[in-house]
């Protein structure tokens, strides 16, 4: 069977030709047809089909079993989510990375190499709280996190219209 997009394209729009290219959604490459001119595009139907299955996996909330293997923990993966990774790569017998996140909450990294992961994603919180006491601010505090720019990091305090701390450097 032909694939659609190794033909040219013409914009409905504007009449012209569209290019070959490649936008990032969600952590997925999609292959796109762009107009150069109205900036229009059309998504690959392969992938937008692939990307809603994502997004519909994603949705989903499971229940899984924890067992005792050894002197570790095992934790069961449901098919459907690992029938959706052989899909996008042949992760399956790799080595995976676990972090702790938060309290509560582990991450779980496929396939993915240490030096690639630091030179490829940027975290940036922002974080803000007020405390409000009869109507009236009492403390407001705001964070800034970069971890591309470590630099940039900063925290605020204000007690009313004045501010009382500000750090600046890595996070804390």
């Amino acid at each position: 069977m032909q694939d659609i997009f190794n033909y040219d394209i013409i914009c409905d729009k504007c009449k012209k030709k569209m290019d070959n290219s490649l936008i990032r959604k969600g952590g997925f490459n999609l292959r796109v047809k762009k107009c150069p001119s109205c900036g229009d595009f059309l998504v690959h139907p392969d992938d937008k089909v692939e990307y809603e299955n994502f997004v519909k996996l994603k949705k989903k909330e499971y229940e899984v079993k924890m067992r005792m293997v050894g002197n570790s923990y095992a934790v069961s993966i449901p098919r459907e989510i690992v029938d959706f990774m052989k899909e996008q790569e042949n992760m399956i017998n790799n080595m995976v990375r676990l972090s702790f996140q938060d309290v509560g909450k582990l991450s779980l990294m496929f396939n993915t190499e240490k030096e690639n992961e630091e030179k490829n994603s940027r975290v940036v919180k922002s974080r803000e709280v007020r405390i409000i006491k009869n109507n009236k601010p009492v403390l407001h505090a705001r964070q800034f996190v970069d971890s591309a720019h470590p630099e940039r990091n900063k925290i605020e305090i204000f007690k009313g219209n004045k501010k009382l701390k500000k750090e600046k450097g890595e996070e804390k």
